[in-house]
């Protein structure tokens, strides 16, 4: 394998609310994901005194961040891409000033990261916001949420812009059109109107965002985030070819408005068909405009789809129900793994583009088995991720600009689908188990040792 670029970021990708823990402690407020404890498909539940979701723990990253990350230096990562829990900034959402406390501990993160020139790469709401404004004003569904996220945007922005220049505005925007609550704090049945109205809101929002960060931090760059939803038609015949067109352009259209700085025609005629009805002012237009510095997107899997939908059984795989295809093999979780499938993402995005990519999330999450010895033998975790920094080469050779690369998640922690700990993605094994027992010990897979091998050769021992 040839070097990859000695500008190529390498490391992993974590979220606050997967990791942090610290549950309400320092002036943090409750958020979306805390009263959703089985996770993003689960059922919202009145959280109170003493009861149990093992978020509120998490991994302790809170409280043993030090350590965490000089095991990510150790490894040799140049990058870390994590969160801010927007909830520990401005606890209720709608507050003038920010929670100094909140402030404080990412403060002592950051700076814990630049110690080992860990570059920070942050993502401003990934799968939280703070609860209120979801009981108060209906979340995204509002169009105030804007004037509040930019609000909370503007005070990290100035209060972190000599410690973070790498930003992302959403989690997997896209994900919205699945997980309505999760996505746009958008709480039980709701009509596809009022879906898109609020993802036109946080598309908004996030244009205002990237013009304030180019504002305040002008050596910054700011990106978008997609979730990666690759399908491939079924077959070859015209109208499964017509249906993948059209599956795909569910997840592209995100990455067209914040990129083109418009909505596409397409999306139009959707709205129009489909007698979705979605208020864009001129104001909101002319914001739009403000596209994004970068690219970045998640990759898991791929899948089929058919126009004949009945003749074929649909299978979830992360988020997404998708015909299984038969050419292609299935972690235990039932996510079909496909490697070209990434060559074939960052081609479609720079063809479509022409703006940096950055593989942002990429990872197999398995059960794994602790040897009498005390060793974690993942080389099935090893074969996937290179197989997939294999393929990421080949599009490097290809001659897309790809930024780096960061995989989910260097280090066990709590799934988001269903909220477990069973399903491990990391290099560093973390002891905990569904139901929140465990020492919270940290362990050194043997991924651990093969990823660290792979950075410091910069790619050339891939195979």
């Amino acid at each position: 394998m040839k070097k990859f670029p000695n500008t190529f970021l390498w490391g992993g990708a974590v979220a606050a609310n997967q990791v942090e823990g610290a549950y309400l402690t320092a002036g943090k407020g409750l958020s979306t994901s805390d009263v959703q404890p089985q996770g993003i498909f689960g059922p919202l539940v009145e959280r109170t005194e003493n009861d149990f979701c093992i978020k509120d723990i998490a991994i302790d990253f809170y409280h043993q961040y030090e350590k965490d990350i000089a095991l990510f230096a150790e490894m040799g990562f140049t990058c870390l891409r994590t969160s801010i829990a927007w909830s520990r900034i401005f606890p209720l959402g709608d507050e003038v000033e920010p929670n100094e406390e909140g402030l404080a501990f990412y403060d002592r993160v950051f700076d814990e990261m630049v110690k080992y020139n860990i570059r920070p790469i942050i993502t401003l709401s990934h799968y939280e916001m703070p609860y209120h404004l979801v009981t108060e004003y209906g979340g995204w569904g509002n169009r105030k949420t804007i004037e509040f996220f930019e609000h909370y945007a503007r005070s990290v922005f100035q209060h972190y812009k000599n410690k973070v220049k790498l930003w992302l505005t959403f989690n997997e925007i896209n994900m919205s059109l699945h997980a309505p609550m999760t996505g746009v704090g958008l709480a039980g049945e709701r009509t596809q109107s009022e879906i898109y109205q609020a993802i036109h809101h946080q598309l908004v929002a996030s244009a205002r965002v990237v013009k304030a960060c180019h504002q305040i931090i002008p050596d910054a760059k700011i990106g978008n985030m997609l979730l990666g939803g690759l399908v491939y038609p079924l077959t070859c015949k015209p109208d499964d070819v017509w249906e993948a067109m059209n599956e795909n352009r569910k997840w592209l259209f995100f990455g067209d408005v914040q990129c083109r700085g418009q909505y596409p025609s397409y999306m139009l005629r959707y709205f129009k068909d489909n007698h979705i009805d979605v208020v864009i002012t001129d104001e909101d237009r002319q914001a739009l405009k403000q596209t994004v510095d970068f690219v970045s997107f998640s990759y898991y899997m791929t899948g089929c789809i058919t126009a004949d939908k009945e003749e074929y059984e649909m299978k979830r795989g992360n988020i997404l129900s998708m015909v299984p295809n038969p050419y292609l093999e299935s972690s235990e979780w039932g996510w079909q793994i496909d490697p070209k499938g990434i060559r074939i993402v960052l081609n479609l995005l720079w063809d479509r583009y022409q703006k940096p990519l950055f593989v942002v999330e990429n990872g197999l999450g398995a059960i794994d088995n602790v040897t009498p010895e005390g060793e974690i033998n993942d080389d099935y975790r090893i074969q996937y991720i290179n197989d997939h920094l294999v393929q990421i080469g080949e599009a490097i050779e290809d001659g897309i600009d790809v930024m780096g690369y960061t995989s989910w998640g260097p280090i066990d922690l709590v799934s988001a689908s269903k909220a477990e700990m069973s399903k491990r993605y990391g290099f560093i094994y973390v002891d905990r188990d569904d139901q929140g027992k465990g020492s919270l010990e940290r362990k050194r897979k043997k991924s651990f040792y093969w990823y660290q091998s792979i950075i410091q050769s910069q790619g050339e021992l891939l195979r």
